[in-house]
């Protein structure tokens, strides 16, 4: 058992990146203090590519110099002195100083990019010995075929014995799909005791460039794009040195044109193919040329702000550029969400989490933070899939949302909205949308059948077959009766619709669960070490003592669903009994309520928020309290004091605010804000999924 690893490649082309982005990803669901660390980078100042990957996605706290032992060039000079045990010992040393502030530490080997490739597997070997690290061995499957394969394992298991390393086992990365069964056949074959083994078939999707990795390996200029421009796929790469007519023959979807800066007439037809619906859109354009775009090159660019473009521009001549593209090497940005999206979900695919648990020393913690609770939620998701209805189908971060819970197989996905529209939408924003069902609120099977059972459960308030029909074309009425069906599991709306308009007809026909006389909401405040639950932040505004009561009890519910042990502080101006007046009266009534109704469950109140959550307050205030100083549930007398006191949290304690989830409804129906960002709308899907695998 131990607590680091050694990520060491056997050769070029074995794609690394995604092995090290998912085990983080494993590690940091029951970690906080991890590290990760690379022996060898090649430069001090200019950061590399893993480390800021690593570094950025999962909010490590420490610089650059602290997360590698030695830069290529200081690495250059102690091989030329012939100083081998300072090599060594300086990367020792850096590691230790590192590994003393982590509980686990993953280190990733060399690249095989510089001038230790002759011996690089036995350099990594070493290093892995010297820092007591088992290793994870990653051999290519790229171009190999199985017995290329199995020789790349035995020469690699012959060096590792002779260095006496300690072998945790073997991935076989970049696999073809079609050499499945053989390279298992393989892998069990050489397997060692305690030895474990994955094969990861090639993605090509992981292998494409991106407009932001290709400026940056050609240190280009970039004189028009926005930052989300930047993550589009470059599919393939043509130059343009023919007439506009020829150009666009040749142009493919996600096509990135190298073109020299003076073809004003070639910028004007390919921006005016993003704008047209009969053309592929291009990826992004790299103008090249020892001179810089005309004045009338930048009048039109300065124009077409709108566009979803990049112009990258580039001094060499095209072939040069050309040339150097062809030589670029993916690589994963911790921008790209989408991109992470695709490497995480294949990891997870075909790695068994499980079996490397049982390798790997990992001290469970109390602590619970963001990306802790985040990963829980997606583990849950996946262990019952459910469907989930998005109504606002044509809204982009809808779409952007849906390409990224694609990506990560969480859900199944339903969008409402007319299909091509849905497509062309998804087209231009560059979302991959493949196996997401679009339904046509006006042209669908469903609407007959939909209409009468609206008239049948409203018919007793006058409403008319007809009426019941033409109300059926409002997405947010045909996303719920989907739901009460059962032809979907869940509804996630609202960001581009009023909460009125989203909640309206679950409150006409999905209605509350029994026992539960009111529908609320609660957020999941996620700070820096705990997750804490808030309600009622969004539906309702000035609830009675009995409705206090139930959002409490229903809160308290949302939470256990959740993994989270209820302690409910009923909060008001003042704790205990030193409060009086009305306010104070009704919250002190509503915590007498819940201890008759639910006596199972811990409750204080009234208590102000600083007696709520903080021990040493909690002594002073409340002495001997079950709740005081360490509630999880924080009850808001009234709305207007909830949504104020979770926007204030959100915004000055850097806090993830995931919600509003409603909660009393017979089925899951949730409301997004119309300012929400795709990550919002990720989580509230899957908080959805979960809530509808209760039953």
């Amino acid at each position: 058992m131990s607590k680091n690893l050694y990520i060491a490649a056997a050769e070029k082309e074995a794609g690394k990146s995604i092995i090290i982005l998912g085990i983080m990803d494993f590690l940091a669901k029951h970690i906080t203090k991890i590290g990760f660390f690379r022996p060898l980078v090649r430069s001090a100042n200019e950061m590399d590519h893993h480390i800021r990957l690593i570094s950025e996605r999962f909010n490590l706290k420490f610089n650059y110099k602290q997360m590698y032992g030695l830069a290529s060039d200081e690495m250059a000079d102690l091989l030329q002195s012939g100083d081998d045990d300072a090599i060594h010992g300086t990367i020792l040393r850096k590691y230790k100083q590192l590994e003393e502030k982590c509980d686990f530490v993953l280190v990733e080997g060399t690249d095989f990019r510089t001038h230790l490739s002759a011996y690089e597997f036995d350099f990594n070997l070493k290093i892995a010995n010297n820092l007591g690290c088992p290793i994870m061995s990653v051999v290519s499957g790229y171009n190999n075929d199985p017995v290329a394969v199995a020789d790349s394992i035995l020469i690699m298991k012959g060096k590792m014995a002779e260095e006496k390393c300690t072998s945790m086992g073997v991935i076989v990365n970049r696999a073809n799909p079609a050499d499945f069964d053989k390279l298992k056949t393989i892998l069990e074959k050489y397997k060692e005791e305690d030895d474990i083994g994955f094969i990861i078939p090639e993605q090509p999707q992981l292998q494409k460039l991106t407009m932001r990795q290709v400026g940056d390996a050609l240190n280009a200029k970039k004189i028009f794009g926005t930052e989300e421009s930047l993550s589009y796929d470059v599919n393939n790469c043509k130059v343009a040195a023919m007439n506009l007519e020829h150009v666009l023959e040749y142009i493919e979807e996600g096509t990135m044109v190298i073109m020299p800066a003076d073809r004003i007439d070639l910028l004007a037809g390919l921006a005016l193919s993003l704008v047209s619906q009969n053309f592929p859109k291009v990826s992004g354009i790299i103008f090249t040329g020892n001179f810089n775009p005309s004045k009338q090159i930048k009048k039109l660019l300065a124009g077409l702000s709108h566009l979803p473009l990049t112009i990258f521009k580039v001094d060499k001549d095209t072939f040069s550029v050309a040339m150097d593209v062809h030589n670029i090497k993916p690589l994963l940005f911790p921008e790209n969400r989408q991109r992470i999206a695709t490497a995480l979900g294949h990891f997870e695919k075909y790695v068994n989490t499980e079996e490397l648990e049982k390798r790997i020393t990992i001290s469970r913690t109390n602590t619970v933070t963001p990306l802790m609770f985040e990963y829980e939620l997606f583990e849950r998701a996946k262990a019952n899939r459910k469907h989930i209805v998005l109504p606002e189908g044509t809204d982009d971060r809808i779409l952007k949302a849906a390409d990224i819970l694609m990506r990560r197989d969480v859900v199944d996905i339903t969008l409402l909205g007319n299909e091509e529209e849905i497509f062309k939408k998804a087209a231009s924003l560059r979302a991959n949308i493949k196996g997401v069902n679009i339904i046509d609120p006006y042209d669908n099977d469903l609407i007959n059948e939909y209409a009468a059972e609206y008239y049948r459960l409203r018919k007793h308030k006058g409403i008319s077959k007809q009426a019941a029909r033409d109300i059926m074309y409002d997405v947010s009425y045909l996303g719920t009766m989907m739901v009460h069906k059962g032809h979907a599991d869940g509804m996630v709306s609202g960001a581009a619709h009023t909460t009125q308009h989203t909640i309206r007809p679950a409150f006409e026909f999905v209605k509350t669960k029994p026992g539960v006389s009111i529908v609320s909401s609660s957020f999941f405040m996620c700070l820096e070490d705990k997750v804490l639950v808030y309600g009622d932040c969004a539906i309702n505004p000035n609830p009675n003592s009995e409705q206090l009561a139930d959002i409490a009890i229903s809160s308290a519910d949302t939470a256990q669903m959740f993994g989270i042990e209820p302690r409910i502080a009923m909060l008001s101006y003042s704790t205990g009994a030193s409060g009086k007046g009305q306010d104070v009266d009704r919250v002190r009534k509503a915590t007498e309520i819940i201890q008759e109704l639910r006596p199972d469950l811990k409750v204080a109140g009234p208590i102000q928020y600083d007696a709520a959550i903080d021990a040493s307050v909690a002594h002073k205030k409340m002495p001997g309290s079950n709740v005081a100083g360490k509630a999880t549930i924080f009850i808001f007398p009234d709305l207007n004091t909830g949504n104020n006191t979770y926007k204030a949290v959100q915004r000055s304690a850097n806090a993830i605010a995931i919600g509003p989830v409603l909660q009393g409804l017979n089925k899951p129906v949730n409301d997004l804000s119309r300012g929400c960002l795709v990550e919002d709308i990720v989580n509230t899907v899957v908080i959805t999924a979960i809530q509808a695998q209760q039953g």
